[in-house]
């Protein structure tokens, strides 16, 4: 097995030096491929002057999906794993990959978390809809056989968000194998202290309705999922407004944005079906398009 491990960035110098490091100690062997986001913050320069980074793309797209494309056109490996800036592979991560990747053609493992006075790790997450059913994929932690990542042509860069989550819903309709693999672990220095953060309805409901009608269509199980999820965000924002948490009119202008999201993502997900109608609904994956890097330098080639 020959691996490369894709490691988009942006603007994380210093997570990413945490990351390669760890690879550096627990997967030597591994070619290991950068992705450089539009970053201002000296990453160019830094990673060009290790010598543990064997690809480094530069690219102007914002966008984690176009990056991870980018990524797997540069990556040379028969199995390519992607890691995001900021986790850290653990001792038994590679085996594991191995291990999982002998019987199965998807693997993707947690993410643990620090918090105070110990660790969370996640959990398994799966689903069923319209038929299917589904392992969902850690978005910073997952590997694929590069046969099974060619015939899903990687990750749909019409989303911002839930690219992962969509290619999840993809795997299961070309009937790929995904294992999940506790041992496959990567951690984060990162803990959350039981804080909230504000979310963007308007795109998070773009992005559900969009990847669910691509990939099941119209079908009452969609709707039902999103409407209902919907109606409970609803229902929760209105408890908000009852307990003076929230006023009136932020309840309203939460409700445009959902529904402006779902009626532009079901739009954009029923011409995505129209667009493509092969079983991996991917119009805009990686055969998309060819000028995702701006510049390659390959220390392989130099």
């Amino acid at each position: 097995m020959q691996l490369s491990v894709v490691v988009p960035t942006l603007d994380g110098r210093e997570q990413l030096a945490r990351t390669l490091d760890a690879l550096a100690e627990h997967v030597p062997d591994a070619e290991v491929v950068v992705v450089n986001g539009p970053s201002t913050d000296g990453t160019t320069g830094m990673v060009r002057e290790r010598d543990d980074v064997d690809v480094l793309v530069e690219v102007a797209d914002r966008s984690v999906a176009a990056a991870r494309n980018a990524g797997a056109d540069h990556a040379r490996g028969d199995v390519v794993a992607f890691v995001d800036q900021g986790l850290a592979v653990t001792e038994s991560w590679a085996e594991a990959l191995a291990t999982g990747l002998e019987t199965v053609e998807v693997v993707t493992g947690p993410v643990h978390v620090p918090l105070r006075g110990g660790m969370t790790t996640e959990d398994a997450e799966s689903d069923s809809l319209g038929g299917r059913e589904v392992t969902f994929l850690n978005s910073g932690n997952v590997a694929f056989r590069r046969t099974t990542l060619d015939a899903v042509d990687g990750f749909d860069e019409h989303l911002t968000v839930g690219s992962t989550r969509d290619a999840a819903h993809r795997l299961a309709a070309l009937d790929a194998s995904v294992a999940w693999e506790p041992g496959m672990g990567v951690a984060s220095e990162f803990g959350t202290d039981g804080g909230t953060r504000e979310r963007d309805h308007g795109r998070k409901y773009r992005s559900l309705s969009y990847r669910l009608t691509k990939n099941y269509g119209l079908h009452p199980s969609v709707i039902r999922r999103v409407f209902g999820m919907a109606g409970r965000d609803a229902i929760a924002s209105l408890r908000d407004v009852a307990g003076g948490e929230n006023p009136p009119s932020g309840w309203l202008a939460t409700g445009r944005e959902v529904v402006v999201g779902l009626s532009r993502g079901m739009a954009a997900g029923v011409w995505a079906r129209v667009l493509d109608r092969t079983p991996r609904r991917n119009p805009n994956g990686r055969s998309s398009r060819s000028d995702r890097a701006v510049a390659v330098y390959d220390r392989q080639e130099s």
